[in-house]
């Protein structure tokens, strides 16, 4: 893939973490979708994914009947009905589609970062605490097993970043639930993410928690965080 044709910085958070409960296919499907911003027909998605057109069929009426994917002809090339294309819908946190707690996230940072924004007098500080203390609650509440950093990508895959962990102690954080916000106030919503992961990672009990990293807009199609090596064990 040609990474010059990605925008810097993470795609919107377009998935409702409740889809969390389709089968490994199923999902392996829509994830695709999602990609694909002019939608997609049967017969490419069976060879991208490997699978018989059948199945993807079956994928795909189970999805559009979920109303988690659209359909529309694609534009007449020679003879025959054009094919169908499919599409995955738009479910961003204003979306009814979206979790509940995905809204009230964004609703909560928004106000979060406009009230900071006006009367602090550290902002990227207080604007990390308040991410700590929030990442230690989401962390308290988490029933997850395994090393700092599996718990970590856990939470932050239900906050809506689809985090993808790379080489060494990087992840990508793929998607961005406040992205509109990011953009409008980053010295905030950027620092209160770096304060959850950090504050994640106390309860977890991966040394070092301050010292990991975040660079919003760092790479083609992602921010890049950097956990401390003690997450990983």
């Amino acid at each position: 893939m040609n990474n010059s044709a990605v925008p810097f910085g993470p795609r919107p958070a377009s998935a409702p973490p409740a889809a969390a409960h389709l089968s490994g296919q199923r999902a392996a499907v829509l994830d695709r979708l999602r990609e694909q911003a002019r939608g997609s027909r049967i017969a490419d998605l069976a060879a991208e994914l490997e699978l018989h057109p059948n199945t993807i069929r079956e994928h795909l009426d189970a999805l559009t009947h979920a109303g988690l994917v659209e359909r529309d002809r694609a534009e007449p090339s020679g003879r025959g009905r054009p094919a169908w294309l499919y599409s995955a819908v738009d479910a961003g946190v204003d979306s009814p589609l979206a979790d509940p707690r995905l809204r009230d996230y964004a609703g909560l940072a928004m106000s979060l970062s406009a009230t900071l924004t006006r009367i602090s007098t550290d902002l990227e500080h207080d604007a990390v605490t308040a991410g700590i203390e929030w990442g230690r609650e989401l962390a308290a509440a988490d029933s997850t097993e395994g090393t700092p950093a599996e718990r970590l990508l856990a939470v932050l895959a239900q906050l809506g970043f689809a985090p993808e962990a790379g080489t060494g102690t990087e992840i990508a954080l793929t998607q961005c639930p406040l992205l509109d916000a990011a953009h409008r106030y980053p010295e905030v919503v950027c620092r209160v993410h770096l304060g959850i992961v950090r504050g994640a990672l106390e309860v977890f009990g991966g040394e070092d928690a301050e010292s990991a990293a975040l660079a919003p807009f760092a790479a083609a199609g992602s921010c890049r965080l950097e956990l401390p090596r003690s997450a990983e064990e």
